[in-house]
């Protein structure tokens, strides 16, 4: 199990099991949203929902959400091509729960997804949690079995999520997998953070607060939860490659290139 097919079914599969109402993937430009060009996120269908103005007939969500950061606060343009881990479109797997469960549980759906299901080395990861969140750094010292140096707390906005300058938000927690010394770059938090040896491939989003204005927080009216995991970069880690156009989604795309144009990938011209 690792073309991105199978890695998508398996996900969706394991949260509906889970109790989750799986939702398709809503439009690149978003329906409800004047303040985003694109869908940037799997949560951007659900904005209103978090903030207790639209109602579902469920309370826990999956989807497998496209996704476009081409401008914004979520940009990845730039990046595009100088990492072998960005893109400007690309899948994101996400759980949802609209004030149903919360921390501890996102945090054990999340570990036995990855460990039982995808099969990946506890001794290979690592995460990074809010640095004021004891409670989710406790979670997984529970969950997980971490010691503290496998919980990296970090100070900054990479782990306090935000849609834009105004909607849903809140600390979240990223889980990482260590790709080996061969590569160049260091852990979160490092000045080596934006090599690629230390690989960010899912993000736990607690979300607690509305920004109403850039002044102005308040808390939500349930705690709920919003993850995302690249779909891409988790092709990447179980075909073993160190890249993401390296992965089967690319792979065929860049031989029918090549093929019609009668050069190689690397050729210089």
């Amino acid at each position: 199990m690792s073309g991105v097919n199978e890695i998508r079914s398996t996900f969706l599969d394991y949260f509906r099991k889970e109790g989750h109402e799986v939702v398709a993937s809503s439009p690149l430009v978003p329906r409800n949203d004047p303040t985003l060009m694109f869908t940037n996120a799997g949560m951007v269908q659900f904005k209103n929902v978090f903030t207790g103005l639209e109602k579902r007939p469920y309370s826990r969500a999956t989807t497998a959400q496209k996704s476009v950061r081409a401008g914004g606060k979520h940009n990845d343009l730039d990046n595009v091509g100088y990492t072998a881990r960005h893109l400007t479109f690309f899948e994101m797997l996400g759980n949802f729960s609209f004030g149903d469960y919360f921390k501890e549980r996102a945090i054990e759906l999340a570990w036995n997804l990855i460990t039982r299901e995808f099969g990946l080395k506890k001794d290979k990861l690592l995460v990074t949690v809010y640095h004021t969140d004891d409670e989710a750094a406790g979670y997984w010292k529970k969950i997980a079995g971490f010691t503290d140096d496998r919980i990296i707390r970090i100070p900054t906005s990479d782990n306090f999520w935000a849609m834009g300058d105004t909607g849903p938000c809140g600390p979240c927690s990223e889980i990482f997998i260590d790709r080996g010394e061969h590569i160049w770059g260091g852990p979160p938090g490092s000045p080596e953070e934006d090599g690629d040896r230390f690989l960010e491939f899912w993000n736990l989003v607690f979300m607690q607060y509305e920004q109403v204005t850039k002044e102005e927080r308040i808390d939500l009216p349930r705690p709920s939860i919003d993850t995302g995991m690249g779909l891409e970069r988790m092709a990447s880690i179980l075909q073993g490659v160190e890249s993401v156009f390296e992965t089967d989604l690319f792979r065929h795309l860049i031989d029918a290139a090549s093929s019609a144009l009668g050069r190689g990938p690397d050729a210089d011209t």
